[in-house]
């Protein structure tokens, strides 16, 4: 595996994680039992072109970013120990933050799928789809569905540009993706998001606290991470209302981390009474006695 070690968490963190934290053989075990070129393949989606933000840059110091088998396999097992006081918990929050029965579930940089997952149990009648630009990644968020019994949609894409049609969802999750992306990155990601749901449905957004990641600098220096800066100066309220998502509303969480959620409102409608003009919503008219 290649990996950088010039970076805070390699230099003091990742021996005392993996010598005491991190079952080394089983990892071996995991990453020998796939072949993985094999699943890749049928995972990958062959017209695909890497945006140069994401296929440029390391990520948590592994060569190659997430185009890494290497990064798939160490996901999981480092990221248990990456969001205090505990992954599962932090994930759950941004279920708790949903407040309606989806059918039809989008998770955006679904990664190894951990949050994917979590959707599917929550909501088990709903059509869920997990969507990463890591063919790799795929691979482990499949693995992990089978073995949970989970019926599951794996698609390999780009989170800006689904491909995916118009108006097709009630929910669009994103969890930990926000801050590994350009901030412009994730503002075309609000606007697909919206572009993909349904009048009505919910946009969820997990991700680091940027008020606390601008007052604590040093954060932000553990991992790799080549966009948290440009995030934690940024302001995801701002970009759901760009967006055009309403009752956007942000809570912190756990200290480090935010969840933020939105709505995409009914469309305006401009109805004319002689010279008098009225905007109502949706296909309301108020009819003049």
């Amino acid at each position: 595996m290649a990996v950088r070690k010039d970076t805070i968490f390699e230099r003091f963190l990742a021996p005392v994680v993996k010598t005491f934290l991190i079952d080394q053989e089983g990892l071996r075990r995991f990453y020998e039992s796939i072949d993985w070129q094999t699943a890749s393949d049928r995972l990958s989606d062959t017209g695909l072109i890497y945006p140069a933000y994401y296929s440029s840059q390391n990520f948590h110091g592994i060569e190659g970013g997430y185009l890494n088998v290497s990064a798939a396999v160490s996901y999981d097992p480092i990221t248990q120990y990456a969001l205090p006081p505990g992954e599962t918990l932090v994930r759950q929050g941004l279920l708790d933050a949903i407040q309606s029965k989806p059918r039809r579930i989008l998770d955006l940089g679904c990664g190894t799928g951990s949050t994917t997952l979590l959707l599917k149990q929550a909501f088990p009648h709903a059509e869920v789809i997990g969507l990463d630009l890591s063919p790799y990644m795929l691979v482990v968020a499949e693995h992990k569905a089978q073995q949970a019994g989970l019926n599951i949609q794996w698609r390999h894409g780009n989170a800006e540009q689904t491909g995916l049609p118009e108006a097709s969802f009630d929910l669009v999750t994103a969890s930990l993706l926000f801050h590994e992306t350009p901030p412009a990155v994730s503002q075309a990601i609000l606007q697909e998001s919206y572009r993909l749901l349904t009048v009505g449905g919910e946009v969820a957004i997990l991700d680091g606290n940027q008020k606390m990641l601008r007052q604590t600098e040093w954060l932000t220096q553990i991992f790799e991470e080549p966009y948290i800066q440009a995030y934690a100066g940024g302001n995801v309220d701002a970009w759901m209302g760009a967006a055009r998502f309403e009752a956007v509303h942000t809570q912190e969480w756990w200290w480090l981390h935010q969840i933020t959620r939105g709505i995409k409102p009914l469309p305006y409608q401009t109805v004319e009474f002689g010279s008098a003009t009225d905007v109502e919503r949706g296909d309301r008219q108020w009819a003049m006695g």
